[in-house]
């Protein structure tokens, strides 16, 4: 799998009251700089900090009372969850959150559809880079007293939520997704926090849940809806306990890939169990892709094209514009199987094979340029104007140049150019179809 680094498109705000302190805040995404991360920035008496969401920031030791805290020094924001999966689940990877006040608003939805309708509004751009990811290679458990969670290897990024209340409104619900933006936007950002009436009480009087609402949380007493509320989905308190998990997984600072199952967990239970994925993280003997990519290296590449050898041909990506332009990059060696037969004694790389190369750098933005590439392939069905130029010989810095002419629908029209140095050593007008693999 890839994932590439997004940001939102331009600043997007939204004001409201806090769920638990009842302040008045307000909230605003701005785009970020690629492998910024998901960063708060809180505006306090002293200045502005800045506080990464990133599970190192989470406070040990202290009780995760109906939500989830970060600090910084002195500094803590409440409530966290909700804007994480919501950025999470619509693949924002960088995105930097500027909050006027301790605790984001929690409107009158009670969800994080509002956050998702704020990204929608602001659009996403793919920023060019791949994000680094965890990918689940062997399982990860996390047991204590009756809760657990537990990720498993899988080709996606799955949750499965279970949860067993005594209330018979809600009993046993099971749910489980596979994180899209387009699954998340509709199946799962919608559904709203919840308490029990005996526990909202409790809660008021600790100080917490100063801005709840009947219209901002489902409110369960004695096994019906308070007032005159109701569900919009028939298990939508399992959905919200998915959603507030995405949101704590958020914190491990980096998509996911793999099946995380979680039973009667809550935020410290999911607290936990990021921190003990991010232990594992930090221990991984893996080298790519790098923490902080700044081009394509051959395992992002790996990861978006299916060639393998011999018929790799392209080594690095240094510039990606998704729905725009590529510029890839292949070493030439002499090790080259092709170098055998083509010829003994005067080796020249194939034409043919240099408009291959060129190809793969092509279709690395074709396939970087649809909504989900997964399950995708590219097809060439056409070659016009293919000029040589000079030869390229064994230890040429070989680069390509392609530039998206059109795109409709699967089919596109590309032009390529490949150089050695500053020299052109061909080029050609492409043609291609994405299509299902």
């Amino acid at each position: 799998m890839l994932w590439l680094q997004k940001t939102v498109a331009g600043p997007v705000s939204m004001e409201g009251v806090g769920l638990h302190t009842g302040q008045n805040t307000r909230i605003t995404f701005l785009p970020a700089e690629p492998n910024a991360g998901l960063v708060f920035r809180v505006r306090t008496e002293a200045g502005e900090v800045e506080i990464p969401a990133v599970i190192e920031n989470v406070p040990e030791g202290e009780p995760a009372i109906r939500n989830t805290t970060l600090a910084k020094g002195d500094v803590k924001i409440f409530t966290v969850e909700h804007v994480l999966s919501a950025l999470y689940g619509m693949g924002v990877t960088n995105c930097l959150i500027e909050l006027e006040g301790c605790e984001p608003p929690i409107t009158t939805c009670g969800s994080a559809l509002p956050y998702v309708e704020m990204i929608k509004e602001a659009g996403i751009v793919q920023q060019g880079l791949p994000a680094s990811y965890y990918r689940i290679t062997n399982p990860v458990a996390w047991r204590q007293n009756g809760i657990e969670i537990v990720a498993e290897p899988a080709d996606d990024f799955r949750l499965t939520m279970w949860v067993d209340y005594d209330d018979p409104l809600i009993g046993e619900q099971e749910i489980s997704f596979e994180i899209r933006p387009g699954v998340y936007a509709k199946e799962i950002a919608p559904a709203r926090t919840f308490a029990f009436m005996a526990d909202v009480l409790k809660l008021r009087e600790m100080g917490y849940a100063q801005g709840g609402s009947l219209e901002t949380a489902l409110v369960i007493d004695d096994g019906k809806l308070a007032g005159d509320q109701s569900f919009r989905f028939p298990e939508e308190i399992v959905r919200h306990k998915l959603l507030d998990l995405l949101g704590d997984l958020a914190l491990l600072g980096m998509p996911i890939q793999g099946h995380i199952r979680a039973r009667r967990s809550g935020h410290a239970a999911n607290a936990a169990f990021t921190r003990q994925l991010a232990k594992q993280e930090r221990r991984s003997s893996r080298i790519f892709p790098r923490r902080n990519p700044d081009s394509f290296d051959i395992s992002a590449i790996l990861e978006v094209m299916p060639h393998r050898y011999p018929f790799l041909l392209i080594d690095q990506v240094r510039d990606l514009e998704p729905g725009k332009r590529v510029v890839g990059m292949k070493n030439v060696t002499i090790n080259e199987p092709f170098f055998q037969g083509h010829f003994p004694g005067h080796p020249i790389m194939p034409g043919v094979l240099i408009l291959e190369a060129m190809a793969q750098a092509g279709g690395v933005l074709l396939l970087t340029s649809v909504e989900d590439s997964r399950g995708k392939l590219v097809y060439f069905s056409g070659i016009d104007g293919a000029r040589f130029r000079r030869p390229v010989l064994p230890g040429d810095v070989l680069t390509f140049e392609c530039e998206l002419v059109r795109m409709r629908g699967p089919i596109a029209k590309m032009r390529g150019v490949a150089r050695v140095g500053d020299d052109v050593v061909a080029e050609a007008e492409l043609m291609a179809s994405v299509v299902d693999a």
